[in-house]
This record gives C-alpha cells, structure tokens and sequence, in this order.
C-alpha cells in the first residue's frame, strides 16, 4: 500500500471520528431542550462524590411545591450570600415561610460540603430545576467551547479541511475534463 493511499485512509478516520464527536456534542446540546430538560455544567467541587466537576446535569423544571429533601437543585443563592454564580446543592432542610409567604424557606448543602450553605433563602418563581441526571466529563467540551479562540478553531478548521478537500476535488475534476477534452496524439507511421 502507498504512503498516499494510507495517509488517505487515516485522513479519512480521522474525519469519520470527528463527524461522531460532533454528532455526539450537537445532540447533548439540543436533544435534552427537546425532550423538556435544561443542562448545566458543573464547574465546583461542592457535589464531588456524586457527580464531579465537569459533569453535565440534566434537570426538569418542577413545581417549587413538589420539592422534596434530597432533591438536587440548581439556584442562584441570595444576594446577601456573596455568591454570583448558580449553585448545584442538595436541598437538606424545606421550612414553612416565617414571614407567612406560600414560598418555603430551603436550606441546602453540597455533597462534599462539611457544613451546611451559611444561607437559607426562598425561590421567587413557580417552578425549579430539579436534576433528574447527569453525564461525567462531557462538560468539559462545553466549558472549553466557551472560550472563544477554541470555538474559533473548532469550527474555522474543520470549514478549512473541508474546503480544501472540495478545491482538491473540485482541480482534480477539472484536470480530468481537460485530459479527456485534450486531442489525441497523432499515430508514428
């Protein structure tokens, strides 16, 4: 088998391989908003033990009355708590609202978390999301996504190889069409 012919084939892998990571990525990306799920990626620690960091989560919105202790939910803490990012904790506590409002007052606590979160807070809409499920280590593809010199060259290369293979084949057509098209030498008598 030629050096061509072999490079050939690996190129040919190699794209075959790509095409499946990227059905794969595009199908955790759109398939769970089809059937009804939000996913989050988790990026702390505070859950390692269940799930660890990196993980994409799968979660239903529920009604906030339908929470239950244990449940795993995914909230932005009060304002007073410091924190400005979403939280993926256990929920650990579910108390009756002291200020008479239908919102029950949660506590909740990560997994790997020695002491319970320092704050207890009430959630303002109806509904929540509860995780239903999660896959380990895919959300490192969306956290790198994020990033977008990444995102650049994770869709400017494949464009790249893609038109080159088109201009290869695209020459290769035409240099057939003038072989063909070209008169035939005149026979030596």
């Amino acid at each position: 088998m030629s050096a061509a012919r072999t490079f050939q084939r690996l190129g040919n892998a190699a794209i075959t391989v790509a095409a499946i990571i990227a059905t794969i990525v595009a199908a955790l990306m759109f398939v769970p908003g089809l059937m009804g799920l939000d996913r989050y990626v988790i990026t702390g620690g505070s859950m390692s033990g269940t799930f660890e960091r990196g993980a994409l989560v799968f979660e239903r919105q529920v009604p906030v009355a339908d929470l239950r202790i244990g449940d795993v939910i995914t909230y932005l803490p009060p304002a007073d708590s410091g924190l400005t990012e979403l939280v993926t904790h256990r929920i650990v506590a579910i108390d009756p609202n002291p200020g008479g409002g239908a919102a029950p007052l949660l506590r909740t606590q990560g997994d790997a978390n020695a002491d319970i979160d320092p704050w207890t807070f009430t959630l303002a809409d109806t509904v929540q999301p509860r995780v239903v499920g999660w896959v380990p280590v895919v959300g490192w593809v969306f956290i790198a996504l994020s990033d977008t010199r990444i995102r650049m060259l994770a869709i400017g290369v494949p464009a790249v190889i893609i038109a080159l293979l088109f201009l290869r084949d695209l020459v290769r057509g035409a240099s057939r069409r003038r072989d063909e098209s070209a008169p035939a030498p005149a026979a030596a008598h």
